[in-house]
Formats: structure tokens, sequence, C-alpha cells
């Protein structure tokens, strides 16, 4: 039912009149948030949000502005608001950070009519944020070609950080210190009692989202970017995460919720953690050499059944060098051997992974050879090095992913894709992507404070692909030949990492003679059984540390990580049910430091109940590992 707002007034949760008072109010579920509409003195539309204690945007603008300056929504725009909907439903997604999802929101269209293109702006508030959205009916008799206007006005100078390609992250910054081009996600401290975040969700064409500003500001809008939204056609959401905490942000779900159901049969996707033959290549062991042949394979694949991980990855090369226009993907160099452990590999419950380049991708037809991978038994592709616009990558990694479900195929993009905007609810095959700086990728490390500000920012997108779980940090001969720089970090910290980093497929890298050497992380790698059950950011702070506990079917999992600094941290076990359980704990060793020391370690073990806590030390760019299980 729609109504022309000039004649009623409408209801509690969204109010105004369009004579006199243009202000429209949209409260959250929880009364907490709220947000409004309005149209100014200069007839423009802008959206504002605020909390019970904080003003977070001040008015912003919304709409478009076409040819000749001319803006859409019009001053003389006829305007029509739906009634509230409210929607209280439940998510149970394939896979994810947790079985149910509370899927919980109001909802509330503007249209506009009568002067240039109809256009509906759609504003939904969750207790965890707000999302707008552009649409033109379907029965309009024009769409939209113009540039969008949306503006972020936050209403103070608060501190940020920022995606930063395969780098460390941008920030901590003053918003009124950035200058120019900065890209999602954007993190945002208010003070140390709310956050928020800046992203996009359901992106389905166009050009992926940019945000600008100018130095001295604290405003950041959208790219200048032509946005052409034929007769049915929708934007993405322009979405703000809210939370009280950093870890609400990590926890939150509306950037997926945002995004469709899936259409189809999804049963198949199976997350877990994969062995992988990259940084194993040339590694020595005993006398015995490992190559990105069949018998390295077969050892890796004895390894991972042995500890219960589902997957292999064979990443580039195995069907000639990646770049050359001449390197078949479906019948060059090492294709025999690939579809000989395929099958060796299913007798063991494993499934493999194949590599693929986009030149290959290309010349291809990539039809053809994501079907034959399929008819191979191929579980999925690593797909590496899109070329190609924002705009162009983003369809062509769409298309890339619906092929993949059309032939029960996982899929992790690689080395700068585009950013995730919770395609994993519509595709869940899309399990992974590396939208973060991966350690060693590329030959280059990084420090431990970047890892504790990639959860925070790049991991608000989706899972991430980081090759975490490093347990040769000392690049001896038990790693690639050509990898020889030292990780900082330590043995206990790569472990927790594995946890804390949220990704369908948790793709640790070396040899398994490094993980048999030490049998206490081991143990904890192998009770990573997803999928989750429930997923909870228990502590942290961006940039400095974080605490991050997960559920498995039999077992309660935790990982902590720290920056540079050694800390302290007291985790309080109130998330356990009744009962007692058995604490298996890993900390660092008393004298673990991330650039020397790294392998010393400690274990210990205690009972505990929900009304008791584990006091955990992490050295310098150390970590802990607990296992939790209730007790017979």
């Amino acid at each position: 039912m729609k109504r022309t707002i000039s004649f009623c007034t409408a209801c509690a949760l969204f109010v105004g009149m369009y004579a006199g008072n243009k202000d429209f109010t949209l409260k959250s579920p929880d009364g907490n948030l709220k947000i409004e509409i309005h149209q100014d003195e200069d007839s423009q539309w802008t959206i504002s949000l605020n909390d019970s204690e904080h003003q977070l945007l001040s008015p912003s603008l919304i709409g478009f502005k076409g040819d000749n300056s001319t803006i859409y929504p019009s001053a003389s725009s006829t305007v029509d608001i739906s009634d509230v909907t409210k929607h209280r439903g439940v998510w149970k997604p394939v896979w994810g950070k947790r079985e149910n999802v509370a899927d919980e929101y109001n909802e509330r269209s503007i249209s506009f009519s009568g002067t240039g293109p109809d256009l509906t702006v759609t504003v939904r508030a969750y207790n965890d944020g707000m999302a707008f959205r552009y649409s033109v009916p379907e029965d309009a008799s024009e769409g939209i070609k113009a540039e969008e206007r949306t503006v972020f006005n936050f209403a103070g100078d608060y501190t940020a950080w920022f995606y930063n390609g395969e780098n460390h992250n941008i920030g901590p910054e003053k918003l009124s210190e950035s200058k120019g081009k900065r890209l999602p996600v954007m993190t945002i401290m208010v003070d140390e009692n709310c956050y928020m975040a800046v992203h996009e969700a359901d992106l389905r064409s166009g050009t992926p989202m940019e945000l600008t500003s100018e130095q001295g500001e604290t405003s950041f809008r959208i790219s200048p970017a032509v946005t052409e939204l034929t007769p049915g056609d929708m934007s993405a959401w322009r979405v703000v995460m809210y939370g009280k905490h950093p870890g609400t942000l990590v926890d939150s779900h509306i950037i997926e919720l945002l995004n469709p159901e899936p259409s189809g049969d999804f049963s198949w996707v199976k997350p877990g953690v994969a062995v992988w033959d990259w940084r194993a290549d040339g590694a020595v062991w005993d006398g015995y050499t490992y190559r990105m042949s069949y018998d390295s394979w077969v050892r890796l694949v004895d390894f991972a059944s042995e500890e219960g991980f589902c997957y292999l990855v064979l990443d580039a090369n195995w069907y000639g060098p990646e770049h050359e226009a001449e390197s078949n993907p479906l019948t060059g160099d090492k294709a025999s051997d690939v579809r000989r452990i395929i099958q060796y590999a299913k007798g063991k419950g494993v499934g493999v992974w194949l590599y693929l380049n986009d030149v290959g991708g290309r010349k291809y037809p990539i039809e053809e050879t994501l079907k034959q991978y399929s008819s191979w038994g191929a579980a999925g592709i690593k797909y590496g090095f899109m070329r190609g616009s924002q705009t162009e990558k983003n369809k062509w990694t769409q298309k890339i992913t619906a092929l993949c479900a059309e032939n029960k195929l996982l899929v992790d993009f690689h080395d700068g894709p585009v950013h995730p905007y919770g395609q994993m609810r519509t595709w869940p095959n899309a399990v992974t992507r590396e939208y973060c700086q991966a350690q060693l990728d590329g030959h280059k490390v990084f420090q431990p404070s970047t890892f504790v500000t990639s959860v925070f920012v790049n991991m608000l997108a989706g899972p991430i692909d980081m090759n975490n779980g490093m347990f040769d940090l000392r690049q001896g001969n038990t790693t690639r030949t050509d990898e020889n720089k030292p990780v900082p970090s330590t043995l206990v910290s790569e472990a927790a990492r594995t946890l804390i980093v949220f990704s369908g497929a948790t793709i640790i890298p070396d040899i398994p003679e490094y993980y048999r050497s030490h049998p206490e992380l081991l143990e904890f790698l192998s009770a990573q059984k997803m999928p989750w059950k429930e997923s909870r950011t228990l502590a942290g702070e961006i940039g400095r540390y974080i605490v991050m506990m997960r559920q498995t079917s039999d077992a309660y999992l935790i990982g902590a990580a720290t920056d540079e600094n050694a800390r302290e941290i007291d985790i309080p076990l109130d998330f356990l049910p009744k009962g007692t359980y058995t604490a298996k704990i890993t900390e660092d060793g008393d004298d673990a430091h991330y650039l020397h020391n790294r392998e010393t370690l400690k274990t210990s073990q205690r009972n505990v109940t929900r009304k008791d806590s584990l006091k955990v030390k992490l050295a310098p760019g150390g970590g802990a590992c607990i296992i939790l299980k209730k007790s017979n």
C-alpha cells in the first residue's frame, strides 16, 4: 500500500508530513538507531543517522546529478511513502559464522515521480546499521543515467581505517586528514563505545564503490561515476554498519543479509581447512624433496586425510607457465597427473582445488574449462590475476561464480580481486577471496599490526584468504627455494590466526612434517571443523589485538593475536553452556618474540565452567590457542 504523504501522517516508526515538516524518521527494531530523511531549504534530499547518544551522520546528500546539473529527485517531484515493513526472520546459511542469523529490520520506501525519471529510495534500519538503495520502478517510462551524489557526512572528526589493496591498511587517520580516494571497507571509531563501517552490498552492476574526500573535511562522497539504472534496476545498497564495540562489526551479518537468498541446491558446499602445494615446492625433509608433482600431492592428501582437512589446493603452473598464452588449462603439462590425484584424493575423502590464471581463463572458453574441471571431479578453483577495470572485473567475477555454481565448484578469487559485498549468501560457493595482504604473497611479509587491523577492516566485507598458519617461520629448506624472508610472527599466533580469519577455505601453507613437529598446534588446526555453529569476537581493539571464539559440533575454540606489543588478556567464559569443560591452552613461551624465538610455546590444561575466565599472555607479535571440550 502506498499513500501520498501530503495527505496523511506516517506511523510512529516513520513520521512526517510533506507540507511544512519534511522529516521522515525510521527506527531500528530495538529503537536505538534513528534514520532521518529530510528535504532541506535548497530542496535537496538528505539522510542522517544517530543512536541514542551520538549524532553519527549529519544530513548527507542522496540522489543523482544528470546532464546540465539536473538533480534527481527534483524539488517538484511528487513524493509517496510506503507503510513501514517490519521484517522478523531467521537466515540459516549454508555455511558461515553461525548456524542461525537473526534477520530483523524495519523498511520504508520513498518514491519520487512526476518530474524527471521516476526514482525510489528504499531505506532499512537494522539494530547493527542502516542501508539504503536506489531503484527505478519496472513500469517507469525511462531510466536514470547520471552521477550518484551520495555523501557520508560524518558528524565529527572521527578516526578511520581503510582497505589498501595488498598492503598494510591506511590509518588510523582523522577523517579531516584524509584526502583523495579511499577504498572500502572504511572502519570508523567514534569513541571507545561507538564504531561504524561504510561499505556496499548486493552490487549487481556498475562500478564498485570508491570514496573521496577533501582534506580538512569530514565528508566522504561516492566517487563520481555514471550510474545507469534501467526500469527495474537497483543500485547497490549503501551501508553504514554500527556497533558499540569493533567486534560487533566483525560479527555482523548485515552485508550478507542485504543480498538475495540463493537459488538452487548448494548442499554440496563444504567449508574447511586445505593444504597447499605452493610453498611446499622445493621443501626438503629427511631426504625427500617436495615438488609440484603427483607423489608430493599424494603426501599432502594423505596428511589432509589423517587430520580431517577437507582439501588440497594445487596452485599455479600445473598446466604450464601461468601467464603464457600457450599454457592450456585443459590439456597442458601436468593435466594427466591432476586427474590422477583428484581420484586418489576422492578415495581419501579430500577434494582438490585447481588454479586458473586469467590468461587461460579468457583465452580458452571459460564455460568449457569449468565444465571439464567438474567432470574431472575437482572441488573448486583458485582464480588469479584478473585483468580489467573494476566494473569489468565485477562482471567477470559474477560470471565465473555462477558458472562454478552450475558445475558444483567452489571459488577463491586472488590477486587484486574486486571487493566482496555479501555474495556468499546468494552464491555460497564463493567461499573466500584475497581481499587483503596475504602473508608472503608476492614474496612480501606483513607485520602483526597488519593482521589485527585487517580483521577489523577488510574482513567486514566477507571471507578472506590470508595465508596464515605458517609453521616454518625462518624460511629454511622446508619451504620454497625462492621464499627467503623470515615471517614476523610466532608459531602460536600463526595457529590462532587460522581461526580468527573468517574464510570458507582456510589454506595452510607448510609441509606436513612441520605441522607434525608441533602436535599441540596441529590439534588446534584439526579441531577447526566447519561450518561454525557460532562465532563471537570476545574482545579486541583495531590495530592492537583480537580474541575470537568459534564453536564446532564438539568444541569451543578460541584464538587470540596481538600486534608488536606483548599483552595479558583475561577471557571470560560466559559464552559456555552449563557444565564443566576441559580447557587446553597453548601460549607463547615466556621469552617468545615475533622477530626472534618465534617457535617457543607452552601448553597447560585445566577444568573450567562458564563462571571462570582464562588469563593468557601474548608475546610481542604472539597469540594464544584454546580448545574447550565438555568433560565426561
